[in-house]
């Protein structure tokens, strides 16, 4: 009986480590964000915490942010945008849930470069969105680094721009992604 016990917790403890092996992933992707209207003042802000996990076997891909993480150059728009924008407080993170399509096309084992095809959803103060784009996994001596670069629309989340800031801020945000994923270790 305990040869048994033995042996079904050492298919277990097999399971889930071929199974961690599948994933990568990184507690320090960077996040950028422009969404200037003017030339006179920038409005963006980088976030250095976020969290990514790619399943590689089967393309998977979940991101998580939190609001209050993003920094700005002046302090005044970075309460703004968690005060009066985000609502950081209601609304504190920012997830997307999704998949890279071509995944099968992808070498994880080899260095290379690949453009990937990236669908899912995108949930920003309290409302979820369908998005696509495209994007570029880099595969480098064993790690595997994800890069991507994507519009969306401040409206299509509920974030209004006050009249008095419409002529700096653009309803349009411009995101920039990049992750330096590792296997993840369980």
């Amino acid at each position: 009986m305990k040869k048994i016990g033995l042996i079904v917790m050492l298919l277990i403890t097999i399971c889930i480590f071929s199974h961690a092996q599948d994933k990568v992933y990184t507690k320090t992707g960077k996040i950028f964000f422009e969404c200037t209207k003017s030339p006179l003042e920038k409005i963006e802000a980088i976030n250095r915490s976020s969290t990514c996990v790619l399943d590689i076997k089967t393309g998977r891909l979940q991101f998580a942010v939190l609001m209050k993480g993003f920094e700005f150059q002046r302090a005044l728009m970075q309460e703004h945008f968690n005060e009066n924008y985000v609502e950081s407080s209601k609304f504190p993170k920012s997830d997307f849930a999704g998949e890279v399509l071509n995944n099968g096309e992808i070498n994880y084992a080899k260095d290379g470069e690949y453009t990937v095809k990236v669908k899912g959803k995108l949930q920003i103060h309290g409302q979820t969105k369908d998005v696509e784009s495209t994007g570029k996994i880099v595969i480098k001596a064993g790690k595997v680094i994800a890069n991507a670069q994507f519009a969306i629309q401040l409206s299509d989340y509920n974030i209004r721009i006050p009249s008095i800031v419409s002529d700096k801020l653009s309803n349009n945000v411009n995101i920039i992604i990049d992750c330096n994923l590792e296997p993840f270790k369980s």
